[in-house]
């Protein structure tokens, strides 16, 4: 298990933290390949990619613990980066695209202008056949993958920077500022609403589900402008939302209630990330801060009022920006399994859909433009170990 968490400092650090009764995360490698300040960070099971204010998104070979190289598509910051499985990347940035990565070949196989100004956030469903987006052009858009193509808009009052589907994809969350709005799939209304006193920098849901065996239609989306779509149902005792912001607080929500389920002091300064996982039942929560800190906390479900319990810390000595946590094998093999239960069961539901087609989309071969623009660079290095003339260097630019 490697922590993952980039910098203003243009570094990306990797922590190794080993799970037992008492955990230790200790200095892996530090890798210096960006020439601007890190802004995004995404992990599959093999890869880790970055993204920068230099607007190029670097890759990371986990496993080989090797430089692979790096994408040049973009013109802009790159703003947000995510894995589907293992077979392909979404990236979105400044420019206001929205380009969808082939990861076998690394090549660029659509590159889609999705909004008027900048993406600020998007999330793919877990079904792999819609993706939502937000931007500074005042829109979410919903994009439908099987096709290709934009389904539906919607105008916001301000300009929202964060998109995330929950684990189900029965509902979604757009933050603006300091509110989040609570979305169900089906009707595309607003279910509650959740106010903090500041600006939210990341969040995340955890939910405790059990999947129904079968899959169901989902009709009446007319506001998608799609006669049908067939995927996996889950139904959950209540979702959770841990939200962080521009304070040391994190802050757990019902979203049924909305109602405050707990808050407690993770840090000195403002958290700049949050990420979790679940790794043996037991539910980790993962915190990064511009006071150099990198928490990792224990959250016990049936006790969600009490205050998670600190499993360790590591100080990075450089103001973070992005977190991410790339599992290994073992971590690997129920999610991997997961993952190809409901990519199993989605072929299914396609085949019996309205919508009948061979491949997806975003599977196509890339147009002649994506792949004239498309770059990977050839070097490969590996990743360093941490210094001690590199951590003097982080002290004094800190």
């Amino acid at each position: 298990m490697e922590l993952v968490a980039g910098c203003y400092e243009q570094v990306l650090f990797g922590f190794a933290a080993q799970p037992a009764e008492s955990w230790t995360v200790v200095p892996d490698f530090t890798h210096h390949a960006h020439s601007a300040s890190l802004s995004a960070v995404a992990v599959n099971n093999r890869y880790v990619v970055t993204g920068s204010r230099d607007e190029t998104i670097q890759i990371y070979d986990m496993k080989k613990k090797i430089e692979h190289g790096a994408l040049l598509q973009h013109n802009g910051t790159i703003t947000c980066l995510e894995f589907y499985g293992t077979a392909h990347l979404l990236s979105g940035a400044e420019d206001g695209l929205i380009c969808i990565w082939n990861t076998k070949r690394w090549e660029c196989l659509k590159s889609i202008k999705a909004h008027k100004g900048h993406v600020t956030s998007l999330s793919i469903h877990p079904s792999g056949k819609l993706a939502l987006s937000v931007g500074t052009d005042k829109t979410l858009r919903t994009w439908n993958l099987v096709e290709g193509r934009s389904a539906f808009i919607k105008n916001l009052k301000q300009n929202a920077h964060i998109i995330k589907w929950s684990p189900d994809g029965e509902r979604y969350v757009t933050v603006i500022t300091n509110k989040v709005d609570i979305y169900r799939l089906d009707t595309a209304s607003i279910t509650g609403t959740i106010t903090t006193e500041k600006r939210i920098s990341s969040l995340r849901f955890i939910t405790v589900s059990t999947k129904k065996k079968g899959a169901g239609k989902l009709t009446g989306l007319k506001h998608m402008k799609l006669i049908t779509l067939a995927f996996l149902f889950s139904h959950s005792k209540d979702s959770i939302l841990a939200i962080a912001g521009d304070d040391e607080i994190i802050r757990f929500y019902s979203c049924d209630s909305q109602k405050c389920l707990c808050e407690f002091k993770a840090h000195e300064n403002r958290i700049k990330d949050i990420y979790s996982f679940e790794r043996g039942g037991q539910h980790v929560i993962v915190t990064a801060s511009s006071d150099g800190y990198i928490k990792m906390w224990n959250l016990d479900l049936n006790k969600i009022k009490d205050v998670p319990s600190l499993l360790c810390e590591v100080n990075s000595k450089a103001r973070l920006t992005c977190l991410a946590v790339w599992l290994d094998r073992a971590s690997e093999t129920k999610e991997n399994s997961d993952k190809a239960a409901t990519s199993s069961q989605a072929n299914e539901d396609e085949k019996s859909s309205i919508v009948r087609k061979k491949k997806v989309y975003w599977m196509d071969e890339s147009d002649k433009t994506a792949k004239q623009k498309r770059k990977i660079t050839p070097e490969k290095q590996k990743l360093k170990a941490p210094l001690q003339k590199k951590k003097k260097k982080l002290n004094s630019s800190a």
